[in-house]
């Protein structure tokens, strides 16, 4: 079955970019925390922080990995929905590879996350943010969110598959949102007390907001941009064999 991968993946793909088609709630729902966040910093807290720069181009990538993190939480969601509903018994009924299943909803997370990211860079446009960046800068911005969201997406799958309930399914993803708050997101870490900037500085959201920042203004990305694609990297490879591995003992 693995010959039918690519062609069951893109019709279980479809299946569930239809479904978020028809509830477009869900992408603005996800969007709603990460603007109003931006709105409130930006509007209220921005006078009042020192950052050398305009304050909603300094806000911007981590805004950006919040509307990831809060995004991930549906796909949590949606995957408990069809645990429950017994359609992945349906599909191991019938003669498709096993792990597009998980793909697809992998795959429209993606989508989904995507088009929530560029809503809420649109907003920031229309709140002064401007950037010098070129295309190569803007394309390993998107490689670098690209890579966030699968890491995050993989990790959604975990509860996704075990959770006893629809709020545990997608409540795991309330830490993750919180997370860039102890980072260089919203003010440098250095303001920060020392046990708090050791944290602060070597958690993995500083890191990648530091490297989009840096390719946002055009300057020299230095060792974050390495670490950032390691963090990434590294828990998209965890994750990704936890959730497997959690399916296979799913289905089994």
């Amino acid at each position: 079955m693995t010959k039918h991968f690519f062609g069951d993946t893109t019709v279980l793909l479809g299946r569930s970019l239809r479904h978020i088609t028809r509830s477009m709630d869900t992408i603005i729902t996800t969007t709603i925390m990460p603007i109003a966040f931006l709105l409130l910093f930006v509007y209220v807290f921005g006078g009042a922080i020192k950052t050398g720069d305009s304050y909603v181009n300094y806000l911007l990538p981590g805004i950006l990995l919040i509307t990831i993190a809060s995004g991930i939480a549906y796909t949590a969601f949606r995957l408990f929905l069809d645990m429950k509903s017994g359609i992945f018994e349906r599909f191991q009924s019938m003669p498709i590879a096993r792990s597009s299943v998980l793909w697809a909803h992998v795959l429209t997370s993606l989508v989904a996350n995507l088009i929530s990211l560029v809503v809420v860079v649109l907003v920031a446009l229309l709140m002064g943010f401007r950037s010098g960046a070129g295309v190569l800068a803007w394309l390993g911005v998107a490689g670098i969110l690209i890579l966030f969201t699968m890491a995050l997406t993989w990790l959604a799958v975990i509860p996704g598959l075990t959770a006893k309930s629809a709020d545990g399914a997608s409540a795991f993803s309330y830490p993750l949102i919180f997370l860039p708050f102890i980072s260089s997101a919203f003010v440098p870490t250095d303001t920060m007390p020392g046990p708090v900037r050791v944290f602060a500085e070597n958690q993995p959201v500083t890191s990648i907001v530091n490297a989009i920042r840096d390719l946002f203004t055009q300057q020299p990305v230095g060792t974050d941009i390495w670490i950032a694609l390691g963090w990434c990297v590294g828990l998209l490879i965890v994750a990704y064999l936890f959730a497997m591995n959690t399916y296979r003992r799913k289905i089994a």
